[in-house]
């Protein structure tokens, strides 16, 4: 999923829905299996083009996701080299399981990049082929949403990965298919069956869609009654009481949350609680600060490098930058780092302040915003620590989910 799909206001809108009180008995959580692993729940943060790296996975697992996988990796640039592909690898080494997702249209790259990523940057615990990813240059190409045209295909690509990064598990994001008149989702996650995989994550809209419409729900029901393998349904998840409801109406096997997670990691704290039967316990406004703050701090380190990965020996040299076309890449002074830092986190910032009162004046001023010290003295400004509303944001309307010291 790529950045642009989370420029709607529905995520936002979703969550001003008021919460019933939790009134059922205490459940047990349930796991997940995944090939060798077991999951402790059934709850995970799908992939996010420019948004999953490891900064926001590590909170998103703290909040409870039990696995989350990388952005989407390149495997012709797993293959070549690329100092670019490599970053998307870089993680604590307590990360674990770590999941990454691969993609390309060509089976024998496919492979041999998952292999590359699995034998020289492990550990891997898991492999995610992306076959679902709608953007036109990625699909021109014949990769992401594209290779749902053949299922041949299909199967033969899984096939040459399972085999390529055997015995870790396999599995596969799909879409509800190219358009509406090849809705094949079923018949393509029974070719990821029988190419080896052990789990599809279905986003149902066609790659004529994109993120507009509904999700078609019905269509990961039909695709779970269609395979003998895990089902993760996706898709319109922008509540923790959307997600259950999916999985009780669907019968699949997880749940991948996306857009739902964005500016809102609390959602796998709270579909824990719902599982639970407890009402879920609200995000106070120190927690709130606290966790902006800390995402900025983990953003302005990743920057300067603090899980860089070196290239392998014998791996290829990357091509070298030309300056009419390509990135130049250096190691970030302490300064630089900082601002590529919040440059790259300011969308992440208008998701945590957005549908909140105080989000409109904070969105005024975000591209004046460089500096860690920025971010603090912006939210000491309009979203003070004491709970109180600054007199510059009273006139906004009260946000769906206003926040105060007690909360």
């Amino acid at each position: 999923m790529s950045v642009e799909a989370l420029s709607h206001a529905a995520p936002f809108a979703a969550r001003a829905q008021p919460r019933a009180p939790a009134t059922g008995p205490c459940r047990p959580i349930q796991p997940v299996r995944l090939g060798p692993l077991v999951l402790p729940n059934r709850y995970f943060l799908a992939p996010l083009a420019g948004v999953s790296d490891w900064p926001f996975r590590l909170l998103c697992r703290e909040m409870g996701a039990a696995i989350a996988h990388t952005e989407m990796i390149s495997s012709h640039g797993l293959v070549h080299g690329g100092d670019q592909t490599l970053s998307y690898l870089e993680r604590p080494a307590s990360e674990r399981p770590f999941a990454i997702q691969v993609f390309g249209h060509d089976p024998q790259v496919l492979a041999a990049g998952a292999r590359i990523a699995v034998e020289n940057y492990g550990p891997v615990d898991a492999v995610d082929i992306n076959m679902g990813c709608p953007v036109k240059k990625v699909c021109c190409h014949g990769a992401g949403a594209a290779m749902l045209k053949d299922p041949h295909l299909v199967e033969r690509t899984v096939r040459n990965v399972a085999a390529a990064v055997a015995p870790l598990p396999v599995t596969v994001k799909l879409r509800a298919g190219w358009d509406d008149q090849a809705r094949n989702a079923p018949d393509i996650a029974r070719a990821c069956e029988q190419g080896g995989a052990v789990a599809v994550g279905l986003h149902p809209r066609t790659r004529a869609q994109m993120y507009r419409g509904r999700a078609d729900w019905d269509l990961i029901r039909r695709t779970k009654e269609a395979v003998g393998i895990s089902v993760w349904g996706s898709g319109d998840l922008f509540t923790a009481e959307a997600a259950l409801r999916m999985l009780a109406e669907t019968g699949a096997d997880a749940a991948r949350i996306a857009r739902g997670a964005c500016g809102y990691p609390w959602i796998f704290r709270e579909l824990l609680a719902l599982e639970r039967g407890e009402t879920p316990a609200p995000v106070t406004v120190t927690e709130w600060r606290a966790t902006i703050l800390r995402h900025v701090r983990m953003a302005i380190e990743d920057k300067q490098g603090k899980h860089r990965i070196v290239p392998a020996a014998g791996s290829p040299r990357a091509r070298p930058y030309r300056p009419n076309g390509g990135h130049e890449h250096h190691a970030l002074d302490a300064r630089e780092a900082e601002l590529a830092a919040i440059r790259e986190l300011r969308k992440h910032l208008l998701w945590y302040t957005r549908g909140r009162r105080g989000g409109l004046a904070f969105r005024r001023i975000a591209p004046d915003l460089h500096t860690e010290e920025d971010v603090r003295r912006a939210l000491d400004r309009f979203f003070p620590e004491d709970g109180s509303v600054p007199a510059e944001v009273s006139d906004e309307p009260v946000g769906s989910r206003e926040l105060t010291e007690e909360e």
